[in-house]
């Protein structure tokens, strides 16, 4: 039997390449507010400590993209100026901005990992494993975000609300391009 596309595999291949985008992409909007806040304030102390997380899950995601062999978005050199921009911006607005950045994002994340684990079920243990275990701290992060005054942020409804928006594309986009 020939693989065709729609096959099983094209799908695992398409969430290990936009976990991979993703995880990339929350790298870069904390190295942009950790430019713009430094790191001597505590808001950007509590940014570091999840940008090291990140940087974990995005280690992993790498490490499986090689081992799998699947392709890496050809959009990563625009997520790294995108992200760095919008971690940049946020900061720059203050850290109740940079924290609603993170609540959006999160929210997001939560959902997408969520979809997958359902749609893996049991058919990728190694997946499965690392999605629900990311997804935990992604949460933690959001709880974070929200307890360090994310809501507070002028404009939180829109400003989540583009940002939002702007991660359900970037994961469109990721899976296919």
């Amino acid at each position: 039997m020939s693989w065709k596309p729609g096959d099983r595999r094209e799908g695992m291949a398409a969430m290990v390449r936009v976990d991979q985008a993703g995880e990339y992409g929350a790298t870069r909007i904390y190295a942009g507010q950790l430019a713009v806040m430094g790191d001597r304030t505590p808001a950007a102390r509590t940014i570091n400590g999840m940008a090291n997380q990140e940087e974990r899950h995005r280690a992993f995601f790498d490490a499986m993209i090689a081992r799998r062999g699947v392709r890496p978005t050809a959009l990563q050199p625009f997520w790294n100026v995108a992200g760095f921009a919008l971690g940049a911006a946020t900061a720059a607005m203050g850290p109740a901005a940079a924290m609603a950045c993170t609540a959006a994002v999160e929210t997001e994340i939560d959902r997408h990992y969520k979809r997958q684990l359902e749609e893996l079920g049991e058919s990728d243990p190694e997946l499965s494993a690392a999605v629900s275990q990311f997804r935990d701290e992604e949460l933690e992060h959001l709880d974070t975000a929200i307890a360090s005054g994310a809501e507070t942020a002028l404009g939180y409804p829109m400003l989540s609300g583009l940002i939002r928006m702007g991660c359900r594309a970037a994961i469109a986009l990721s899976k296919r391009i």
